[in-house]
């Protein structure tokens, strides 16, 4: 079967209304937009200007992106704060709006959610050896990105 083939947009106002609708769609970074608007074959000087409209008209903003996605991955995923902030620093987001995005993070819940992410890996392993036990829960939750310091004061108190 053959591959469709690319669309190439070179009229800046067709490419401006199709980039609205793709931010409009979801949050997007603004260099997802910049990629998306290359990868359409627009040239450096229009990719601004239409990055510079859509900020303009508030279709493409990089703070609101960055807490949608903290709140999603958080809520939807159950990533923790390293992983969130790998993700938005591979989107190119400031590193102020990431802890900004960061921050809105509620602290209880984030713990609460440590919890029972280590609660439901421990059912499941078969683990027999304490200390074995313990690397594996600690490795998974930091895998899901959640921080060191807070997955040992949860091992710590807890009966896991």
């Amino acid at each position: 079967m053959d591959e469709p083939k690319k669309v190439k947009i070179t009229d800046e106002k067709a490419a401006l209304a199709k980039a609205e609708h793709y931010c409009a769609y979801q949050e997007r970074a603004q260099q997802e937009v910049r990629d998306k608007l290359y990868e359409w074959g627009l040239w450096s000087d229009s990719v601004e200007n239409i990055i510079g409209e859509l900020i303009g008209a508030n279709f493409l903003n990089e703070e609101r992106f960055a807490k949608a996605y903290a709140k999603g991955k958080f809520n939807q995923n159950g990533w923790g704060k390293n992983k969130i902030k790998q993700g938005l620093k591979f989107k190119k987001v400031p590193d102020v709006l990431i802890k900004k995005a960061l921050s809105g993070i509620p602290v209880d819940d984030y713990l609460q959610s440590l919890e029972a992410i280590l609660a439901k890996k421990a059912r499941t392993l078969n683990e027999k050896d304490p200390l074995k036990h313990r690397f594996k829960l600690q490795q998974y939750a930091l895998s899901r990105g959640f921080e060191l310091d807070l997955i040992l004061d949860i091992l710590k108190t807890s009966d896991l």
